[in-house]
């Protein structure tokens, strides 16, 4: 990052500079995804009951938008490079360009085999891969320019770069947000899990059916199956857990009951007066006397 940097400013070239921007961000990114991932080891407590899992998601986020900041600034430098050209330094451009893109080819390896399974290491692999990207780019641009002169090649390509970070942005916001949201994991269909449920022997009904995901690779749900004879209720439960396992969700909590005891929405909050009851009854449940 220091050595692009000094380049950048010694050569003229908004490349290099754009590329050790990155690269700072990248540091923080780095320091961030490492911090929350040993942060995420720690085991849960009396007040957080999933642990520290969740850092991992708003790592994520930060990182995801950390790139959104640096792509606006590359462009913004850009333009006023495109609107005012300046002259660069090929040689010194062009080999620390290749460097650059030698160190961040080891580093994208390093990250390679492990961001399929984790947010955080993802937001870390998708910096490194923008670092390469923008090294690409910068050596690109580079060569251009020494074998034609034409200096726009730089904030050009620096452009371009631009708009690949911030498709990775977007991609790593969006699965971030939907972690947040609790939104249904994409590899799942809610229908699906209830129709399985359903599948299983004894089974009646689902409702109040809620599938979301905790942390990357740690799926829960939580839903009331209807199971009308009480004697079939041990086998109805077991059944029930190894078709969620099966479908890739670990961590299940199932209510059975005797009867659709739901009525309307179970989302709706408990107004003051029933919330000493312990639970909210439907509109056609009546109160023992």
């Amino acid at each position: 990052m220091v050595v692009e940097f000094a380049a950048g400013l010694v050569s003229g070239s908004l490349a290099l500079v754009a590329d050790a921007g990155h690269m700072l961000t990248d540091v923080g990114a780095l320091g961030l995804s490492l911090f929350t991932a040993m942060l995420a080891r720690r085991p849960p407590d009396p007040k957080r009951t999933y642990g520290y899992l969740r850092w991992e998601i708003l790592a994520a986020l930060i990182n995801g938008a950390a790139l959104f900041g640096l792509s606006a600034w590359v462009v913004y430098e850009a333009i006023t490079r495109i609107a005012h050209p300046q002259p660069i330094e090929t040689t010194l451009f062009l080999v620390v360009a290749a460097i650059g893109l030698g160190a961040n080819l080891v580093a994208l390896s390093l990250l390679h085999g492990a961001q399929d399974h984790s947010l955080n290491v993802r937001g870390a692999y998708l910096h490194i891969l923008g670092d390469v990207l923008g090294s690409v780019a910068a050596l690109g641009a580079a060569i251009v320019v020494t074998l034609t002169g034409w200096t726009l090649a730089d904030p050009i390509v620096s452009v371009l770069l631009s708009l690949l970070i911030l498709f990775s942005a977007w991609r790593l916001l969006r699965e971030s947000t939907d972690v947040l949201l609790e939104t249904v994991p994409r590899h799942l269909a809610l229908e699906d899990v209830r129709d399985r449920m359903l599948d299983v022997p004894g089974v009646r009904g689902v409702h109040d059916l809620h599938v979301w995901t905790v942390t990357s690779g740690v799926v829960a749900m939580s839903g009331h199956a209807v199971v009308p004879e009480l004697e079939a209720h041990p086998a109805a439960l077991a059944g029930l857990r190894g078709a969620l396992t099966r479908m890739g969700i670990g961590h299940a909590t199932i209510q059975l009951e005797l009867a659709d005891e739901c009525v309307g929405d179970c989302l709706e909050p408990l107004v003051p007066g029933e919330a000493t009851h312990g639970h909210r009854h439907g509109p056609g449940h009546q109160h023992p006397h």
